[in-house]
Parts: C-alpha cells; structure tokens; sequence
C-alpha cells in the first residue's frame, strides 16, 4: 500500500494492511490529525525529504515524528535513539489517515486515551472501536 502526503513530495509504503488503527486523542495525535498503524520498519519504505519533531512537553519523548516540510503533512512516526536503545527498533509508526478510508476496510480503529496515558502499560481507550469501511 502507498500513501503520500498531501502535495506528494513524501510517500510511504507498506507491505500489508495494519493489524489495527489507533486514533489517539493526546495533544500531538489530535492536532497532528495522524491515524497511526503499527509495522516492523523492515515493513516500510519511506522516499521523499521532509523534516522531524520530537516533543517538548514529555521529559523522554520516545519518538521523532516526522512530516512533510513543504505541506505539513504528517507521514510517520519512528522511535527516538534513546527508546530503541531501550526497546530495540521494533516499531515505526505510520499516519494512516493519508489513506482513503475504504482502503483499510475491515481493520479495527481503536480509540486510546492517550491524553491520560502515563506513558507505562497498557492504554486505556475513550470508546468502543469500530470496524473501518463498514458504514
């Protein structure tokens, strides 16, 4: 599957559908507007020239999240040197919301509460998931 942001400049590629979709309501998901799904980065190829942020708010942000520098879009989401030194490069995060929605028909879309979330264990969720493309 590809996307790509807005004007086109940054594409992403992954290898499958996600498992699963979260759409967290914590201040850098909500205004980034990213939907993000879960891969191995060996699952994705990223092209195209864009520029990073890394929160200011968080004592140990734990990832970059990367974006278009021309339109802004938010593309994905990779883990911080410090967290995949702890970790392991096991995750990258793809904004999954620069699909069409009927291309991920089928997966579930989780709702964390990442807002409360302490940043240790499991999230809690803000309401019940729901199945995408399925009306």
């Amino acid at each position: 599957m590809r996307l790509g942001c807005f004007c086109g400049e940054m594409q992403v590629e992954i290898s499958r559908k996600p498992d699963f979709v979260h759409a967290c309501n914590c201040d850098l998901c909500r205004k980034s507007g990213a939907r993000w799904a879960y891969f191995d980065p060996a699952q994705v190829e990223v092209s195209g020239h864009g520029t990073s942020y890394r929160r200011h708010d968080k004592d140990q942000p734990a990832v970059d999240v990367h974006f278009c520098s021309d339109c802004g879009s938010t593309t994905h989401f990779r883990l911080t040197e410090a967290a995949r030194a702890i970790h392991g490069d096991t995750m990258m995060g793809v904004n999954v919301g620069l699909l069409d929605e009927q291309e991920l028909s089928g997966v579930e879309l989780r709702y964390p509460d990442g807002k409360s979330w302490s940043g240790q264990g499991e999230f809690g969720y803000v309401r019940e998931s729901r199945i995408l493309g399925s009306g």
